[in-house]
């Protein structure tokens, strides 16, 4: 919800410090990404729609989403998270100042020596999977609650897919770094089409049909793995092995990101906290949060992730080139979108919070409770979505100058502090307090980051931010009326059709998006203040 802000204006005048060609590019590639991501994610809705349709939110779906759950968390604590923070600004690194050959030999003994860590990794997960469900999902642990057994099955077929999808991020990191976007990003396609398959055809063929998503993970990693092999080989970077545990850059990249572990992965550590509680909670519990997170991550998929993408190896290119004024602009450009994306969006989610959960998971098994106890749960993640997005950004300028110490101690602070007020939070709030306390987590640590970086002058604000915060705040205040005023009570909501209730909800999310729109252009907003000094802006 929320939209992205597009304004009408002409682009001209010179560069914000970092250049008007490069605010088009970086804008340009965003906007790839999160496009290719777009897809993925309306794949994902659909994904969750034939499960909740089938599944719903009871035993056999908390017991999925479980065993889901543990390879993807391991899978962004080590891929997308300390592995690929570490990689992209070494590689980019090695590009800018080594021969291609040398570059070549780099990534032939990083995918050796990664390639046989995550096996032996996913070896131990298979093996011990009654562990890690005792684990990340104690409340299971009981001779009278079928879902550990039944979690621990479906862990089983699961684990691998965390081989296969580090691998992937490997070769996703190498895409990117050499500005091949949009195929990491559509990669994640994939599975969702491997997931809505084994739903709909491998289903019938179990005795517990649930467990036809796990094997759907399993192929879907298989998918994602192969698909991006054939754009490695046009860059002549498809690795072949070649063992290099004490290659320089190796270890180096083990330095970087042993520490990284925790920093880059506060935000699943804290999510994962929040499933560990919840396992104690009333059976649906885990689901509910579940599905609140699915659309929690739409914007912060779509943009926050896309844009991180994109701005991780600029930044750690400009460090490379000891380009301090770009570096701090091209902070600066990324923190601007991201209030402007990330503002609007978290509102959207939590006035529609209700319409949105209903419209899209309520069907068959997934009834009116299951809507109420998801809605609440994502009016409390939608606290944080500007904090997931601040984690993401402010998070890169860090790893890109290769600063693990600092992100890892606000993390300490971060993860203690989602302990504690998951503890407070969960009797009174129950699951509704679990989310809440990720997203005031996620929202602490962005601000973290930000006055980390403000103290030590790497990151200055540029002009014109008084005046953008002023349009920022009238445009959410009219979005904010305009949905109140015509987004009808949830019991009126049950009532509607499925027809019916697509079509309010996109006459509200186009409502609401032209309001905020047009209150940002009215106010004077156009996207070249974005790009040029204040000064020469109109």
């Amino acid at each position: 919800m929320g939209g992205l802000p597009i304004f009408c204006g002409k682009l001209d005048g010179e560069s914000a410090g970092m250049g008007k060609s490069l605010s088009k590019q970086l804008l340009k590639s965003t906007a790839t990404v999160g496009g290719m991501t777009f897809i993925s994610r309306v794949l994902g809705f659909i994904r969750d729609m034939v499960a909740a349709h089938f599944f719903g939110a009871g035993t056999g779906y908390d017991a999925f989403i479980v065993a889901s759950k543990i390879p993807n968390f391991m899978r962004r604590l080590f891929a997308e998270g300390a592995f690929s923070q570490a990689f992209v600004p070494l590689l980019s690194e090695y590009r800018a100042n080594r021969q291609p050959q040398e570059v070549e030999v780099f990534v032939n003994r990083v995918a050796s020596c990664w390639a046989m860590v995550l096996f032996g990794v996913t070896i131990v997960g298979m093996l011990c999977a009654p562990l890690f469900i005792y684990v990340f999902a104690p409340g299971f642990a009981s001779d009278l609650d079928p879902r550990f057994s039944l979690a621990t099955q479906m862990l089983r077929i699961t684990f691998p897919y965390l081989l296969l999808i580090s691998l992937t991020a490997f070769c996703g990191g190498i895409l990117n770094t050499y500005g091949r976007f949009s195929v990491p990003a559509f990669t994640p396609v994939f599975l969702n089409l491997s997931l809505i398959a084994s739903a709909l055809f491998l289903a019938p063929l179990f005795s517990e049909p649930v467990v036809a998503l796990a094997w759907g993970v399993f192929i879907g990693g298989i998918i994602q793995l192969g698909f991006q092999f054939p754009f490695l080989k046009q860059l002549r970077l498809f690795p072949s092995f070649q063992w290099g545990w004490r290659d320089p850059g190796v270890r180096r990249l083990l330095t970087l990101m042993v520490p990284a572990l925790l920093g880059v992965s506060v935000t699943q550590l804290n999510l994962a906290l929040s499933a560990i509680f919840a396992s104690f909670l009333p059976v649906g519990s885990v689901s509910w949060l579940y599905y609140a997170e699915r659309l929690m991550e739409f914007p912060l998929g779509g943009f926050g992730v896309a844009l991180a993408t994109v701005v991780l190896p600029k930044l750690s290119s400009y460090h490379a080139k000891e380009k301090a004024t770009e570096f701090s602009k091209t902070l600066d450009f990324g923190v601007r979108w991201v209030l402007l994306i990330g503002c609007p969006s978290a509102l959207g989610l939590a006035l529609l919070a209700g319409p949105l959960i209903s419209t899209l998971f309520q069907s068959g098994r997934f009834g009116e409770m299951d809507v109420l106890a998801s809605q609440s749960a994502l009016i409390a993640y939608s606290t944080g979505i500007v904090g997931f997005m601040f984690v993401k950004i402010l998070g890169s300028a860090y790893y890109a100058k290769q600063d693990i110490k600092t992100p890892v101690k606000i993390a300490m602070v971060i993860v203690v502090a989602n302990i504690v007020l998951s503890l407070v939070l969960i009797k009174p709030l129950a699951h509704m307090g679990l989310a809440l306390a990720t997203g005031l987590c996620a929202l602490l640590n962005g601000i973290l980051l930000g006055v980390g970086l403000l103290k030590r002058k790497v990151y200055q604000l540029q002009p014109g931010w008084k005046v953008l915060l002023a349009r920022l705040a009238l445009a959410l205040a009219g979005m904010t009326l305009f949905l109140l005023s015509f987004n009808p009570s949830m019991e009126t909501w049950f009532l509607y059709t499925r027809m019916e209730k697509i079509t309010a909800l996109a006459l509200l999310i186009v409502g609401g998006s032209l309001v905020y729109i047009a209150a940002l252009f009215m106010t004077g907003l156009r996207v070249n203040h974005l790009l040029v000094k204040p000064a020469e802006s109109s």
